[in-house]
């Protein structure tokens, strides 16, 4: 009913889990101290009566009372205090977790999860794991306990009744295990058309333009209706699972006090048990059940919560890119008779070889799908080849420090994220002491100096996906941004794609500017782009057909 490996993302936080079951114990113990003292109390008032015995004798129960009514609003306050805590640490330590898997494997992270299902991932999952630990992990231990403590206690009066009410408890628990197979393919497909409903609604979003021109906007409605509707009968049937377990659980819990009662009865009319003593055996008859019918409400929170933690876990359990420790003595690449399979079937790169110097332009060119962004990843260090290598100033690119390497590399590509902060700010990314000079010499390089000085000057807010300037001022405003950098190594991945031609003219004329003292490599499918190029690799179907300048190659 625990899963090992969630349980295991907890790390030091266990000891709020075990804390927090302690003090639930605590509170059981003050819980039976109230009901035999409210017992000894009633007994002593027949008593008093009947005798006229001295009323001194209800002072001590009364104190037993308070004080253990004191101890349970303190363990009580504790345990939700502790579980508070263990819910902010695990949400903080898990979404540090993601974070930073996220950020070791780069542009991997969205292979197998879009960006909406890491989002919601790293929000609601996390939402739904916490519940997993501070409610569900701690009632099941609880559970486990307090029925063995009740009928310790619960023996010494009947062992009958103790014996029967005990009976009873595992019957939950075999409800539980019952449901829980079922339960568990609810859940995950629950939680996979939460996610999908959620993929759709934000790719209706961020392309409603799209679909307003192209008059779509409609049949996505329609579309979003469908995923919106497959999601309510998946919830319904989550409902409708939650309440026949329910039912199944409320059955047992009254059925099974309403035997140790029954019981208790039967004992007082023999005359085998007072009637005191019977009254606390049917005050503690379901607290026997309460314990177990609490962590069946609980057993439902977990499973939601448990299918968004295995999705964490295959998101955690991805293999790192690989990386060393050594430093970079100069920034030559080879690409070394490199064969690269994504899947391992079909290899994308096929004994390709290539060299870039450390300065000059070099141009990769090919039809889409060829492998010219596989050739990226691979420089980034995102993926290792199957077969071959690729060295960095002769030293295999997996044995560098990643953040020795990083520190000589900058990619532009053709959706280069622009942070929805000020000028400034982005350009301190790049590089965190720059000064305004040093950001108005880049934008004039850009030919963005002007528009930036008129519209709010470096404290211009650029908003979400740079959405108040053109698609080729992005381009040109992230071209800016890596000049600040002052890189060793500039990788343009198609970053003149769908611009106006002013721009692409303009960030042309940078790369070869940029050639005559770094090394640049330039994807591109236009060959307008690459006359310039020192030397030109033509990639097709994986393989480097040929290679040259513009002049040889023609």
């Amino acid at each position: 009913m625990i899963d090992k490996k969630l349980l295991a993302l907890l790390g030091h936080n266990k000891k709020y889990i075990f804390y927090a079951v302690g003090l639930m114990i605590v509170g059981l113990f003050a819980n039976l101290t109230i009901t035999a003292s409210i017992c000894y109390a009633i007994q002593y008032a027949a008593e008093y009566a009947s005798s006229g015995s001295n009323t001194q004798g209800f002072i001590l129960p009364a104190v037993i009372v308070i004080i253990a009514m004191a101890i349970r609003y303190v363990t009580s306050r504790s345990i939700g205090d502790l579980k508070d805590t263990l819910g902010r640490n695990v949400k903080k330590d898990l979404r540090q977790k993601i974070y930073d898997k996220i950020i070791k494997l780069g542009v991997r992270t969205t292979d197998n999860m879009s960006m909406a299902g890491l989002t919601q991932l790293s929000m609601e999952g996390v939402e739904q794991l916490d519940l997993y630990y501070s409610a569900y992990i701690p009632q099941f231990f609880y559970a486990m306990i307090a029925p063995i403590i009740l009928f310790i206690v619960t023996v010494r009066i009947n062992w009958a009744v103790a014996l029967v009410l005990l009976a009873c408890v595992p019957l939950i628990p075999m409800s539980i295990i019952a449901v829980s197979r079922y339960a568990k393919k609810i859940f995950a497909k629950y939680w996979g058309k939460y996610t999908s409903m959620g993929d759709s609604f934000l790719d209706s979003v961020q392309g409603l333009k799209e679909l307003k021109i192209f008059q779509a906007d409609a049949a996505q409605n329609i579309k979003m209706n469908e995923t919106s509707e497959e999601f309510r009968k998946i919830t319904m049937k989550v409902l409708v699972m939650q309440l026949a377990s329910t039912t199944i659980m409320d059955m047992v819990a009254y059925g099974g006090a309403g035997l140790g009662i029954a019981l208790t009865i039967h004992a007082v009319v023999n005359g085998s048990l007072s009637a005191y003593a019977a009254l606390f055996l049917i005050l503690v008859a379901v607290d026997f059940f309460l314990p177990l019918r609490a962590f069946g409400s609980a057993f439902h929170i977990a499973m939601n919560g448990a299918s968004a933690g295995n999705k964490i876990l295959s998101l955690l359990a991805q293999p790192d890119p690989v990386w060393g420790s050594e430093s970079i003595d100069n920034i030559e690449i080879k690409v070394k008779d490199v064969t690269f399979s994504y899947d391992g079937k079909r290899d994308v790169l096929k004994h390709a070889s290539m060299n870039f110097g450390s300065t000059g332009m070099c141009a990769i060119v090919g039809e889409s799908g060829s492998g010219k962004s596989t050739v990226v990843n691979l420089l980034l260090g995102a993926y290792h080849p199957q077969q071959g290598s690729i060295l960095v100033g002769n030293k295999p690119l997996e044995t560098l420090s990643r953040e020795s390497y990083y520190s000589h590399i900058s990619v532009v590509s053709y959706n280069t994220y622009i942070f929805n902060e000020t000028i400034r700010q982005n350009f301190m990314l790049a590089k965190d002491n720059v000064t305004d000079e040093e950001i108005y010499s880049a934008l004039k390089k850009v030919n963005l100096y002007d528009f930036i000085i008129e519209n709010g000057g470096l404290d211009k807010v650029i908003t979400e996906d740079a959405a108040n300037i053109s698609g080729g001022q992005k381009q040109r405003l992230a071209l800016a941004i890596n000049l600040v950098a002052n890189k060793d190594v500039y990788i343009f991945d198609e970053a003149t794609s769908n611009i106006d031609i002013e721009s692409e003219a303009i960030i042309m004329n940078n790369i070869k500017e940029l050639s005559k003292e770094k090394s640049v490599i330039v994807i591109s499918h236009r060959l307008a782009n690459i006359i310039a190029a020192d030397t030109i690799y033509y990639i097709e179907d994986g393989e480097v057909k040929e290679n040259g300048t513009h002049n040889e190659l023609m």
